[in-house]
């Protein structure tokens, strides 16, 4: 599964983080591509639904603006979602 952020962003770095990694901040650290937006290919279990978001910048937490849906978290906000 290939997760991807577009130069919009305005990032230096970005991680993917999700329950899949358990939110780990530092274990999947995207690749920056030339044009400024970032990209990680990770595998995933099939006939998952995950959720997910991107840490940007180390402060910054952000939606997948292409997920498959979003779902509330105990924030006050939403996750985005993945489905395999």
């Amino acid at each position: 599964m290939t997760f991807s952020l577009p130069a919009a962003v305005s990032a230096a770095s970005a991680h993917l983080c999700g329950e899949f990694n358990d939110w780990s901040p530092t274990a999947l650290p995207m690749h920056r591509l030339d044009d400024g937006g970032f990209e990680i290919t990770v595998r995933l279990p099939m006939r998952g639904r995950y959720r997910f978001r991107y840490l940007l910048d180390d402060e910054r937490w952000v939606n997948d603006w292409a997920a498959d849906g979003y779902v509330p978290n105990g924030f006050g906000g939403e996750d985005s979602l993945v489905v395999t």
